[in-house]
Formats: structure tokens, C-alpha cells, sequence
């Protein structure tokens, strides 16, 4: 059983001549419903210790995100071998309706009395959000403000109010 948030290559935790089933969460540091997921999460090891559990920072890991079409976190799917072969669409991220999500798509039963606990809490998956910048936000707001800023200095009708462009007139 492995519970992962650190940085590994999912195609090298994922062995494609297996018919192992492994549950993969993209998650960002920085999303709220990341990190009320993750408790949830963390505790999904006890009650299937058959199975293998990955997350992944999405942020860190956009080619990954872009390739299976997570384009929003969290996101969960669930992979036989290295191929995707369901995604978890509920917007009620709890621990029951993800044993029911893993019970509906591999018949494995979860182990009884499996709660969430104040260790899951903890980690591996940190519930606490990490303060950080969104680059590519800041990015698109800059290059949206200097597209204005373009836009407006183009355009013929207010020329006249830039120091220094001077009209001409066509006769």
C-alpha cells in the first residue's frame, strides 16, 4: 500500500503488465476542496489494502493532468494496470462515497469500521492549504492588462489623448 504526495512519475508507479488497481488523486496544495478531500483520502488505504493510492500535485504534474483530462482538482481516477478506467464524478467527497465509488467499479468491499481519524488529518495528503502564487493566473491578468493597454493605444479614436501622437488628417 503506498500513499503518496510526493513528486513521482505515475507511469513508473503504474506497471502496465499488471492488472493491479490504483487510485490516483490530482490534488493542488492550494485547493480548498483538495484539502477537504484529503482526510478522506488518507484514510482510503485502510479500507482497501489490496489496492495502491497515488496523489499528485496536478501543479506539478501538468502534462500527466493534461494527458487523462484533469482539468479541474481534485480529480480521481481509477487505473487496472496503466490504463484509466473510471473517474470519480461526485461532488460529495466523502470516504463512504468513495469506498462506494471503489466497491461500484472493482466488487472489492471495504474493510468494516474505517473512519477518518485525527491522523488522517495530518497526512500524507495535507488538509491545510499551502499559500501560494497561481502563476499562470498572474500570468493571464498581466497579459490580459497589456492587451488592453495595446488595444487602447491602437485605436484611432483615442489617439489624441497620448502625449505625443499627433494627428493626421487625410484630405
Amino acid at each position: 500500500v503506498c500513499s503518496c504526495a510526493f513528486s513521482k512519475d505515475l507511469m513508473e508507479f503504474l506497471n502496465p503488465n499488471s492488472s493491479d488497481c490504483t487510485l490516483v488523486l490530482f490534488y493542488t496544495p492550494w485547493c480548498r476542496f483538495s484539502a477537504s478531500l484529503a482526510p478522506h483520502f488518507n484514510s482510503l488505504p485502510r479500507a482497501f489494502p489490496t489496492l495502491r493510492f497515488l496523489a499528485l500535485d496536478a501543479s506539478q504534474h501538468s502534462s500527466l493532468s493534461t494527458r487523462f483530462g484533469t482539468v479541474a482538482v481534485p480529480n480521481i481516477l481509477l487505473f487496472q494496470g496503466a490504463k484509466p478506467m473510471a473517474r470519480f464524478n461526485h461532488t460529495d467527497r466523502t470516504l463512504e462515497t468513495l469506498k462506494d465509488f471503489i466497491f461500484n467499479q472493482t466488487g472489492i468491499e471495504a474493510k468494516g469500521n474505517v473512519a477518518v481519524t485525527e491522523e488522517d488529518w495530518e497526512g500524507p495528503l495535507p488538509s491545510v492549504l499551502t499559500k501560494g502564487i497561481d502563476w499562470l493566473l498572474l500570468f493571464s491578468v498581466l497579459f490580459l492588462a497589456a492587451f488592453v493597454m495595446y488595444a487602447t493605444i491602437r485605436t484611432e479614436s483615442i489617439r489624441w489623448l497620448i502625449p505625443g501622437q499627433e494627428h493626421e488628417h487625410q484630405e
